[in-house]
C-alpha cells in the first residue's frame, strides 16, 4: 500500500510538471493566439515564427537532455526548467514588443523540455528501479489535462480579461502548479541497482533501427506540431465555426488526458510497435477531419488527433526508457531531437504559406497529413528491421 502511494506521488509530481510547463508556458499560446492578433496586433506570419520559436527553445533543451548523463544534474535542470516555465509566462503580459516574446517562447520551450525529458526520464528511472512497471500512460495524462486545461481558462476568462491579464492569471496558476511539481518528486538515487539489488543495465537497438525510428518521429514531429499549434485558428475560419476554436482545442485536451493510459493497455496487447503504426494511421484521419466540414468533423477530428498525438509520444519516451534504464533521457533527448527539428519546421512552412493565402492556415492540414502518411510506411519498415534484429540477436545468443 505504502509502495503505491509513494508511486503515485512521484506519477503526480510529474503530471503537475506537464501542467505547468507545458499546459501554461508552452500551450496556453495556442487558444490565445486568435486574441493576441485581434488585440495585441499579433501579425500572421509573426504567430508561425513565435511558434517556431517555442519549439526552438525545446530543441535545445532536448539537445541537452541528450548531452547529460549525471542524474543530479538532470534533477537540477528539470527544477530550473519549473521556475523558467512561471517566468516566460509572466513576460508575455509584461510587453507587446516581438523580440521579447519570441524571447520568452524560446525560455518556454526549454521549460517544457526540462519537464518532458528531465522530468520524465526522473520518473521512469524511478519507476524500474523500484521495480514498478515502465509506462507512463498515468505521468502523460499530464499533456493532455494542461491542453484541455488553459482551453477551459482561456474560454472562461476571456469574458472578463483581456490577453494581457489572461498571461498574469496563467502565471499565478503556474505558481501552484509548481508547488507538488517541485516538492513531490524525491532526489535521484544514482547506484546501479534496482531497489531489489538487480543490476540495471542498457540494451540498445541496432544503428538502422535508430535512424529509421528518429525519421518516423520526425514525420511524427511534424503531423503533431501543425494541428496542435494552429488548430484554433483554423477552425474559427471555416464556414459557420468562427468561436469554435476554443472548443475544439477543449475536445483535443481531453481526449488526450487518458489518451497514453489507454496506448499502455493496447501496447501491451498488441506489442509497442504494432501501438505505434496503428495511432499513426489514426492520427491521420484525425488531422484530416476538421476540414469535412461542421462542428462534429472538427470535433471528432481534435478527438481523435488528441487520442493518438500524445499516444505515439507516450509509446516512443517509455520504449526510450526500455532500451535505456540507467540513462533514459539520453535517447529521449535524441528522439526529441528529431521531433524538435519537425517543430520548428512545421509551423514556420504552414505561416509562410498561410500567409500567402491571406490568413488560412488549414492547408497546414494537407501537409501534416502527407508527412504522417510517410512515416507510418516508416514505422511498417522499422517493425521488420525490429524483427531482424532480434532474429539476430536469438542466433548470437544460442
Amino acid at each position: 500500500m505504502h509502495e503505491q502511494r509513494e508511486r503515485m506521488r512521484v506519477l503526480s509530481a510529474g503530471i503537475f510538471s506537464l501542467l505547468l510547463a507545458l499546459g501554461v508556458a508552452r500551450f496556453a499560446y495556442t487558444p490565445l493566439l486568435p486574441l493576441m492578433q485581434q488585440q495585441a496586433g499579433l501579425g500572421i506570419a509573426d504567430a508561425g515564427w513565435l511558434a517556431a520559436i517555442n519549439y526552438g527553445g525545446y530543441l535545445c533543451g532536448a539537445l541537452l537532455a541528450s548531452l547529460i548523463s549525471d542524474l543530479v544534474l538532470k534533477d537540477r535542470l528539470y527544477r530550473l526548467g519549473m521556475l523558467l516555465a512561471i517566468a516566460s509566462t509572466v513576460v508575455m503580459g509584461l510587453t507587446t514588443d516581438v523580440t521579447i516574446w519570441a524571447l520568452s517562447r524560446f525560455v518556454a520551450g526549454m521549460s517544457s523540455a526540462a519537464a518532458m525529458l528531465f522530468g520524465t526520464g526522473l520518473i521512469l528511472n524511478w519507476l524500474i528501479r523500484h521495480n514498478h512497471r515502465s509506462e507512463l500512460g498515468i505521468h502523460f495524462a499530464g499533456i493532455g489535462l494542461g491542453i484541455a486545461g488553459c482551453a477551459a481558462a482561456v474560454e472562461l476568462m476571456h469574458h472578463w480579461l483581456d490577453w494581457r491579464e489572461q498571461w498574469f492569471a496563467l502565471s499565478a496558476l503556474g505558481c501552484l502548479l509548481a508547488i507538488p511539481a517541485l516538492r513531490w518528486l524525491p532526489p535521484p538515487d544514482t547506484s546501479g541497482l534496482t531497489r531489489s539489488g538487480e543490476k540495471m543495465e542498457d540494451n540498445p537497438p541496432s544503428a538502422l533501427f535508430m535512424r529509421l525510428f528518429m525519421a518516423a518521429y520526425f514525420c511524427a514531429g511534424v503531423g503533431y506540431v501543425i494541428s496542435a499549434t494552429f488548430i484554433v485558428a483554423i477552425v474559427d475560419r471555416l464556414p459557420g465555426l468562427s468561436g469554435s476554436g476554443t472548443l475544439v482545442f477543449l475536445a483535443l485536451g481531453l481526449s488526450a488526458a487518458p489518451a497514453c493510459i489507454i496506448w499502455d493497455f493496447i501496447a501491451r496487447r498488441t506489442g509497442e510497435m504494432n501501438a505505434l503504426i496503428l495511432a499513426a494511421g489514426l492520427q491521420i484521419v484525425g488531422i484530416l477531419l476538421p476540414l469535412s466540414g461542421g462542428i462534429i468533423g472538427a470535433l471528432a477530428g481534435a478527438m481523435l488527433f488528441g487520442g493518438t498525438f500524445i499516444g505515439m509520444v507516450s509509446l516512443v519516451l517509455t520504449m526510450a526508457g526500455r532500451y535505456y534504464p540507467t540513462r533514459p533521457a539520453k535517447m529521449m533527448g535524441k528522439m526529441t531531437l528529431s521531433y524538435g527539428a519537425a517543430q520548428i519546421l512545421g509551423p514556420a512552412i504552414t505561416g509562410w504559406l498561410a500567409a500567402g493565402r491571406a490568413g488560412d492556415y488549414a492547408i497546414g492540414l494537407y501537409l501534416a497529413a502527407g508527412v504522417m502518411l510517410v512515416g507510418t510506411l516508416l514505422l511498417l519498415v522499422l517493425k521488420l528491421v525490429q524483427q531482424r534484429d532480434a532474429m539476430a540477436d536469438a542466433a548470437l545468443a544460442t
